[in-house]
This record gives C-alpha cells, sequence and structure tokens, in this order.
C-alpha cells in the first residue's frame, strides 16, 4: 500500500535517503559492522543515552532476580544489538537473493516447508534480534508470499522509504487495520498465486481497552494484540511462533514451532497466552536481543482481585 503523492521536497529527500543507504549497503561487512557499528553504540549508548532511563527501568522490573552488574551488562548489550539493527535495516537496501541467504538462515527448513506447503497460515514475530528479516522466508518457499502487518509511519518520507525496504517479489506489507479485510479478499486465490503467510509482530504495546486481557509477562502485567489468534480462529489458520537467534553481527538463524494447528477447540486468549510464554523463554535466553527502548509498560492493570 502506497503513501499519499509526496510532493518535490519530499520526493528529492526520499531520493537522497535511498540511495545513500544502497551505497551504504554496497560498503564492505567489516566496515558496516565493525567500525559503523561500533561508532553507533557509542553514540546511543554513552553520548545521546537514548532512552536510558526506558530501558534501565524495563530490565530492573523484568529481571528482579539479577543484580546491578548484571543488568548493566545486558543494558550495554542491548545498545549494540540497536546499533546493529540499524546497520541490518540500511542493509536490506541492496539485497541480492545470495546475500539474503547469508544474513537469514532456516532451522529445520525441509520439515517446516513441507508441513505449510500449499496452505496459508501466520507467523507470530516480535521486536527481537533483526525481525525485518524475517521477511525473506519466501526466498526459501517461493510458493508463499510474506505478509507483514505493521504500524504506517507518521513521515511520509520515512514510510517510503521503509516500503523500498520491505517489499519484494517474496514480501509485501499491509497496515494492521486493514489486515483482517485484506485476508478475507484474498484466502484462496492469495497474491500472485501464491499462498499467504500473514505475519505479525505481536508484541508491541496495544491501546487499553474496558475489556483488556492481562498476561503476566517478565514478571509485569501486559496486555497484548490479539489479531493474530483473532485471525486464526476465524479462518482456521495454523499459527507459528518465530523464532529468532543471532549467529554473529548481521546473521541471523530462524525456526518455526507451531502453537496452534488451525482445527483445534481452545479457550480465549489460548493461542495468544502460548506466544507470550515462548516469547519470554526467548527472551531469557538473549535478554539483550529485544527491543528494551520500548515504553512497553505503559498501561497498568486495574486494581482488581485476580
Amino acid at each position: 500500500m502506497r503513501n499519499p503523492e509526496l510532493n518535490v521536497a519530499q520526493r528529492l529527500w526520499l531520493a537522497c535517503l535511498w540511495q545513500a543507504a544502497r551505497l551504504f549497503a554496497m560498503m564492505p561487512y567489516w566496515f558496516k559492522y565493525y567500525v559503523v557499528e561500533n561508532l553507533l553504540y557509542v553514540l546511543l549508548c554513552h553520548v545521546v543515552r537514548y532512552r536510558m532511563q526506558v530501558v534501565r527501568r524495563n530490565l530492573r522490573n523484568s529481571f528482579p532476580e539479577k543484580d546491578a552488574r548484571e543488568l548493566e551488562t545486558i543494558r550495554r548489550r542491548f545498545y549494540r544489538t540497536l546499533a546493529e539493527i540499524f546497520v541490518d535495516t540500511i542493509n536490506m537496501a541492496h539485497m541480492s537473493e545470495e546475500k539474503a541467504r547469508t544474513v537469514l538462515t532456516v532451522k529445520g527448513l525441509d520439515a517446516h516447508r513441507a508441513a505449510v506447503h500449499g496452505r496459508d497460515w501466520i507467523a507470530l514475530s516480535a521486536h527481537y534480534g533483526c525481525w525485518e528479516y524475517s521477511s525473506y522466508w519466501g526466498l526459501y518457499e517461493r510458493s508463499q508470499m510474506l505478509v507483514a502487518v505493521y504500524h504506517p509511519l507518521r513521515s511520509v518520507v520515512m514510510e517510503e522509504l521503509y516500503q523500498r525496504l520491505r517489499n519484494s517479489d517474496c514480501a509485501m506489507t499491509v497496515p494492521m487495520k486493514d489486515c483482517l479485510r485484506f485476508y478475507l479478499r484474498n484466502r484462496g486465490r492469495g497474491v500472485d498465486g501464491k499462498n499467504l503467510v500473514m505475519g505479525l509482530i505481536a508484541d508491541q504495546n496495544p491501546p487499553k481497552r474496558p475489556d483488556s486481557h492481562w498476561f503476566r509477562f517478565l514478571n509485569q502485567d501486559t496486555i497484548f494484540f490479539d489479531g493474530g489468534e483473532k485471525l486464526a480462529l476465524r479462518c482456521g489458520l495454523p499459527v507459528y511462533f518465530v523464532r529468532m537467534r543471532r549467529v554473529q553481527r548481521g546473521r541471523y538463524e530462524m525456526s518455526f514451532e507451531q502453537i496452534y494447528d488451525g482445527e483445534e477447540q481452545v479457550p480465549a486468549y489460548e493461542i495468544t497466552e502460548r506466544y507470550v510464554r515462548r516469547l519470554e523463554a526467548m527472551i531469557r535466553e538473549q535478554p539483550e536481543l529485544w527491543m528494551w527502548s520500548h515504553r512497553r509498560w505503559k498501561h497498568k492493570r486495574p486494581n482488581v482481585s485476580r
């Protein structure tokens, strides 16, 4: 989905940003990940101190069992991850198929490919590591189109830039508000003859509603987007948790774990609960890879008995 028409100044600014991104992406690996990333880390962590208080508060509340030294180690490693994600994302501006298969590998590829071949399914991911790289799944299973469900950016220039980075022959974007309508319109026929993989990043902070369901997540009462669960139950779609593991700087291994088969009778919020439990376990394994700078716990649970 495209942005409204850009004016002349916006088109010029977009062209400059896009060419700069492509130039950067063509630079050697060692320069991007051992020079630029290190400089960005120093800038974010020690100069700008980007959302430092938010990061420290989130870590302290999430891991009360860890001492100050352990929390500071996670904090520093998180800022290095943040710098790396910036490099990873811009790196997508010039990404051949050969290069994409280098930055993202898939564990258990044959088994998962066989399980989902010929059908639509839902991939629930998180702001963990370079989540943008998961859009390269379509390079491993060409009969499928990844539909990345997202929140449009306020800046029309940055929105268009991210559209260029994210969209390809194997991936496309759809705003969250249009997600259900898009799937209902295209199910059965897909996009370009390809089955649909509805990719949702479900760990964002949703608006608080009177009927919001609260989960215990990282020692805090938390609400989650449940759009993936609603889509799965309405359309009978299997749901897979997307697990990411960083292999080295700018290199990730992705795997999938089924949490719903599309047929099981489950109580309300059970699919989301399964997602939450797997996400928490993954974060505890490598906490520095999660996006601790998000104001994830702005909403507080009402004081009611559980």
